[in-house]
C-alpha cells in the first residue's frame, strides 16, 4: 500500500483561507455597491419624473388661469404685489357657475419653500368678487386655518417673478412701464378699463431649489389670447 506524502495531504494555511474569506468579502461589498447604487439611481429618476409631472401639472393650471382671465366692469383682472399675483377668471364650471378669484405666490411649507396655488368659492357679486379678492391678499401674506383651505401646495422654489410686457417690451409690473397710463383708461368704459389692465404678455419665471429633484431657471411667457389669435 503506498502513502501519501506530507506535502500532498497538507491543506489549506490559516493565512489562506484568511485571504479567501477577504476575497470574497470584496467581491460581496463590491456586488453590494453596484445594487446599491442601481437602486439609488431608479429612486432618483422616480423622483425627478414625479416631480416634472408636478411642474408640468402647475404650469398647464398656470396657463389655464391666465386663458380665463376675465376682464369684469368695476373690477381688478390681475395684479402682481411683488408677492403674490390675483386674478379673476371664469368658472371651469361654465354657464351661470360666476368667477373665480385665483391666486399664486411663494411661502414655506413645513420648512420648505413652495409655490402655492388658492383658489376661492364661485362669486356673483361685485360684493363677493371683493371680499374674495381681499381674502387672497390675507392667504398671501398671513394665511390662516380658514385662507388654507383653498390652497394646493405645488413645487419648491427658491425664488419667482413677474414680468409684464407693454409697449413692446418686458417690464417689472410693478413699475410704472408695467401699468396701463391714464390717457389709455382715464375716459373709457369701466369694462375696457378693466381690460386695459391685462398685459400683452406675462412671464413667469421660476428659479426651482438646486437641491431637488428639479433645478435651474426655468422661464414661461404667456401671451394674451386678445392678442394672439385666440391662443396663448
Amino acid at each position: 500500500m503506498s502513502r501519501r506524502s506530507p506535502r500532498s495531504a497538507r491543506g489549506f494555511t490559516l493565512i489562506e483561507l484568511l485571504i479567501a474569506i477577504a476575497l470574497l468579502g470584496l467581491m460581496a461589498l463590491m456586488s453590494w455597491r453596484g445594487i446599491d447604487g442601481m437602486v439609488r439611481a431608479q429612486q432618483q429618476t422616480k423622483a425627478r419624473g414625479d416631480a416634472l409631472l408636478t411642474l408640468q401639472a402647475a404650469l398647464g393650471q398656470w396657463g389655464a388661469d391666465l386663458d380665463a382671465l376675465l376682464a369684469l366692469p368695476n373690477t381688478t383682472p390681475i395684479d402682481w404685489d411683488g408677492q403674490a399675483l390675483r386674478i379673476t377668471r371664469r368658472s371651469s364650471a361654465g354657464g351661470d357657475a360666476g368667477a373665480l378669484v385665483v391666486a399664486w405666490s411663494q411661502r414655506e411649507v413645513a420648512g420648505t419653500t413652495q409655490w402655492l396655488r388658492w383658489q376661492s368659492a364661485p362669486v356673483t357679486t361685485r360684493g363677493d368678487w371683493q371680499r374674495a379678492w381681499d381674502q387672497a391678499t390675507v392667504w398671501a401674506r398671513s394665511a390662516g386655518d380658514a385662507e388654507r383651505k383653498g390652497e394646493v401646495v405645488l413645487v419648491p422654489l427658491m425664488d419667482w417673478q413677474i414680468f409684464y410686457f407693454r409697449g413692446n417690451a418686458w417690464s417689472n409690473p410693478l413699475s410704472s412701464s408695467g401699468t396701463p397710463t391714464a390717457q389709455n383708461v382715464g375716459q373709457a368704459s369701466p369694462a375696457a378699463k378693466a381690460q386695459a389692465l391685462v398685459p400683452e404678455g406675462i412671464r413667469l419665471q421660476l428659479d426651482l431649489g438646486p437641491n431637488e429633484a428639479l433645478a435651474g431657471r426655468l422661464t414661461r411667457d404667456w401671451v394674451n389670447p386678445l392678442n394672439g389669435g385666440g391662443k396663448s
